[in-house]
C-alpha cells in the first residue's frame, strides 16, 4: 500500500489524486450540460494522447516482493502505486491509510460520492473490494504469498459515506496451503460489515511465514 510521505508526490500520484477527486465531483455536484460536454471533450482528447504512448507492464519477477517486507508494528503496509484499491496513483483508489497491527492490519478509510450505491450508502462491491485488498495486505505482514480463493462479505449495517471508518483484517489460521482470513469494518466502534476469506498459497511460494497462531 502507498501512503503520503514528506517527499513531493510523483506526477502519476498527482494524476491519481486529481482523477479520484474529479470522479467524486462529477457524481456529487450539479453541473450544466455544457460544462459536462466540455469536460468530456477534454478527457477524450487526453485519453487519445495517453493511448499514443507504448503499453506499460509490471515486472512479474518483482510481484512477490510485497509478501516479504518485514514490516514493523505501526508501520505503513505498502504495495505498488497502481494497485486498484489502495495505490496512490490508481484512478480507482480508496486511499486507505494501512498500518501493521500485531499479525494483521488496521486501516482508516472514507468513502465518497463516487462510491455510492443506495442513497447515502457505499456500494457493496466497493466494500468487498476494500476487504479483498486489505486481506492481501495482511500477507505482507505475516510473510506469506497467496491469492484470493474465496471471499464472503456480510453487510451488517449501512456503510456510510463521508465518515472515517476503521477496517481491521487478520489471518485466523492456516491449513496447509489454505489461509483462513477475517476482517471487520466499523463506524465509531459499530460493526457495519465483516468478511471471511480463504487465500491459497502457490505450490512454489518462496516466502516464510512470521505468523504465530499462539
Amino acid at each position: 500500500m502507498t501512503h503520503p510521505s514528506l517527499e513531493s508526490p510523483s506526477p502519476r500520484t498527482r494524476l491519481g489524486d486529481a482523477y479520484r477527486q474529479l470522479s467524486h465531483d462529477i457524481v456529487g455536484h450539479q453541473a450544466d450540460d455544457g460544462l459536462i460536454d466540455e469536460l468530456a471533450g477534454v478527457l477524450t482528447d487526453f485519453s487519445r494522447r495517453l493511448a499514443s504512448g507504448g503499453p506499460r507492464s509490471r515486472d512479474r519477477s518483482e510481484f512477490h516482493e510485497h509478501w516479504d517486507l518485514h514490516i514493523g508494528e505501526g508501520d505503513p503496509v505498502e504495495s505498488f502505486a497502481d494497485r486498484p484499491v489502495s495505490g496512490s496513483s490508481s484512478p480507482w483508489g480508496l486511499e486507505p491509510d494501512v498500518r501493521r497491527e500485531g499479525d494483521g492490519i488496521i486501516a482508516w478509510v472514507t468513502f465518497h460520492a463516487a462510491h455510492e450505491g443506495a442513497p447515502d450508502r457505499c456500494h457493496g462491491g466497493i466494500v468487498a473490494a476494500l476487504f479483498d485488498d486489505l486481506l492481501g495486505a495482511v500477507l505482507s505482514v505475516v510473510g506469506l504469498g497467496a491469492f484470493t480463493g474465496e471471499l464472503t462479505v456480510r453487510y451488517d449495517a449501512p456503510v456510510p459515506l463521508h465518515r472515517e471508518l476503521v477496517c481491521r483484517c487478520w489471518l485466523d489460521r492456516q491449513e496447509g496451503r489454505k489461509l483462513f482470513m477475517r476482517g471487520e469494518l466499523t463506524d465509531a466502534g459499530r460493526l457495519v460489515s465483516s468478511t471471511s476469506a480463504v487465500f491459497i498459497q502457490p505450490r512454489d511460494s518462496p516466502t516464510q511465514s512470521t505468523f504465530d497462531p499462539a
